[in-house]
Formats: structure tokens, sequence, C-alpha cells
């Protein structure tokens, strides 16, 4: 019974999507995210939940930073390819604009800010592992926007079954 009033509570929120990308050994990694949270404000942390069974997770099983983006409504197809291919089967850094950032961390030109951050820890969360970052560069916002949440991809058919 308290598992249903979760799940039913949890399913109006409307969190923030962002997109995780990382590099290891030459490959470029990365996925649509939505479990994810600044955990600290001193000193600063954020935690990425990554599903073990897609390609990021693999290769950033290895890396020692991950790039998280968030972006907006206007680009919601950069969200949606990363949220709908699988890096198992698609290279999804060559349908979209990136650059090499702190750590060498793939950078999406098209999100609205952006972070690197390093990989403190990583440790179960359930069905997903956390990976704890100390934030070491990135680009803010230039304005307020309409970030991409979980109510605008919603539909979107997932790469991976989390």
């Amino acid at each position: 019974m308290g598992v249903d009033a979760f799940d039913k509570l949890v399913s109006l929120l409307n969190y923030p999507m962002y997109v995780i990308t990382t590099l290891v050994d030459g490959v470029a990694a990365g996925c649509l995210v939505g479990f994810a949270s600044q955990t600290s404000i001193q000193p600063p942390r954020f935690l990425i939940g990554l599903s073990p069974k897609n390609h990021t997770f693999r290769v950033a099983a290895d890396a020692t930073h991950l790039g998280v983006h968030v972006f907006d409504i206007e680009h919601l197809d950069v969200v949606q390819l990363f949220g709908s291919q699988s890096g198992d089967t698609v290279n999804k850094f060559e349908r979209c604009h990136w650059h090499s950032g702190p750590a060498q961390m793939p950078i999406l030109d098209d999100a609205a800010a952006w972070f690197a951050g390093k990989i403190l820890d990583r440790f179960s969360l359930g069905d997903h592992v956390g990976h704890l970052l100390e934030p070491v560069g990135g680009s803010p916002p230039h304005e307020l926007e309409r970030w991409v949440s979980y109510g605008d991809v919603r539909d979107l058919k997932p790469g991976h079954q989390a």
C-alpha cells in the first residue's frame, strides 16, 4: 500500500531531465537521466543515478568524470536523441554538435547549461548506481530557460529499460 502511494506521488512530479556524457579510452557515451540531484552546498556535490542496463553506465564504470547538461525546450531533439537511442547500436555524438570540455568530457553544444564533475564515489541506489560528483568546470545558463523536464519526455520510448 505504501509503495502504491509513493508511485502515485512521484508520477505527479515534474523533475528536470539531464543528459549525462562521458569519455573513456576514446569511447564517448551519453544518456538521458531523471534520477539526479544536488546533494550538498558546501562542498558542492551532485548525484547522478545511472542504470546498469545502459551503454553509458558500462562506459562510465571506468570514467573519472561525467558531463551533466540541461536543455531548454528549443533543443528537445537532442534530449530525445540521448533518451531514445542506445549507444549499443547508435553513435549519438555523430548526430549532434559537441566539443571537448574539462577532463576531456564531451560537452553538448546545444545545452543551455552544463558542468563537468569528478566522480568521487559510486554506490547502489537499488536498480541504479549513484555517481557522486564534485563540479570541476561548467557554463551557467545565460537567461532563465524553460528546462526540459519529465513531462516533456514522459512518452519517449527509452533506448534501454531501467
